[in-house]
């Protein structure tokens, strides 16, 4: 029996509490965060000590995106430009976005991390919020959907998979979801044209992550609780048929407790539910109240995961290279 969630971890080990709990509550996956991250043998002790737990397939989850939002970081690892600025470095380079995903992937596969949490096909504009706004990749559909695209081939390529968020698109958000929630009063016609099409355009990858944003035109509910847009939006419009997960449950713009998040969560649609932060009571109240995995959510899991490829061979110098030239030399924050 599998949990419906993914959960953090406290520290670079596991304590023994830990290994009792993911034993018993048998979670989908893990991820992982700044404070699991230490060094690259420390990493693949830790993502071995999960898997041993819970087998030689668990996803482990990672947000690697660069810039703002990596959990690994320069010296021992390559320390990325946000989104925004390396779009804007490469002059739209759709392969320089590619070389970025492919040795992104491949320090995550080299460490047993399998799942990377990007890419952001989110659509900026002028009003986005400072959080958000340069880990999207541009202000038009045609450049982020372009460059989305080839972030997940390269994570894809070096044998990683990528979830594609925030669905169906957190671009309009003026606030900051981990402390309130974000409202966008567009219409329908213009969420259509904009936020939902890079989501539309990617809709075979095999995992996407909601938005903790509320679009009142559509629902009155936040899009990670609300079954209308997960089932008409991101099933429908968008046509997403792959596995779906909560941003995590942890952060603000959600109301009421963690456990009643989840719950309200997976009751509206999401296959699963992401718990990142909390403490070790907190995921063993989780474990108690959610109900396992579905059958369709399952089969939605086993169909992500046969998305796993085998690694392309990756020459490093040659890649980096080449990606410092299509950058003019200025790849890395």
């Amino acid at each position: 029996m599998v949990s419906a969630f993914t959960v953090g971890v406290d520290g670079p080990t596991l304590s023994s509490d830990e290994v009792g709990f993911l034993t018993d509550a048998r979670p989908w996956g893990v991820i992982l965060f700044a404070r699991n991250i230490e060094t690259p043998d420390q990493v693949r002790a830790l993502t071995g000590h999960i898997r041993a737990i819970l087998g030689d397939t668990t996803p482990i989850l990672i947000d690697q995106e660069g810039g703002r939002v990596q959990r690994m970081f320069a010296p021992t690892w390559r320390q990325w430009l946000p989104p925004l600025n390396h779009v804007t470095q490469s002059g739209g380079s759709a392969r320089a976005m590619y070389l970025r995903g492919l040795l992104i992937g491949h320090e995550l596969a080299d460490l047993g991390i399998d799942v990377n949490c990007a890419p952001t096909c989110d659509v900026a504009n002028a009003d986005t919020h400072p959080f958000l706004r340069n880990r999207c990749f541009g202000e038009t559909v045609e450049i982020v959907t372009k460059m989305a695209r080839a972030m997940a081939d390269g994570l894809l390529d070096a044998g990683v998979l990528p979830v594609m968020k925030h669905m169906p698109g957190h671009g309009r958000g003026r606030v900051d979801s981990h402390f309130n929630l974000p409202v966008s009063d567009a219409e329908w016609s213009d969420l259509q044209a904009v936020d939902f099409a890079p989501f539309h355009a990617l809709r075979d990858l095999p995992m996407g992550m909601t938005a903790h944003m509320l679009f009142p035109k559509i629902d009155d509910l936040p899009v990670t609780v609300s079954s209308r847009l997960i089932k008409d939006v991101i099933r429908g419009a968008i046509g997403f048929k792959g596995l779906l997960m909560s941003d995590d449950i942890g952060m603000e713009a959600l109301g009421g407790t963690v456990v009643e998040r989840a719950l309200a969560a997976q009751a509206a649609g999401c296959d699963l539910v992401l718990h990142c932060n909390g403490d070790l009571v907190e995921r063993r109240a989780l474990a108690a109240a959610l109900p396992p995995m579905s059958e369709v959510a399952q089969t939605r899991a086993s169909a992500a995961m046969a998305h796993r490829r085998t690694p392309v061979n990756i020459d490093i110098p040659a890649h980096e290279a080449e990606l410092a030239a299509l950058m003019g030399g200025h790849v890395y924050g």
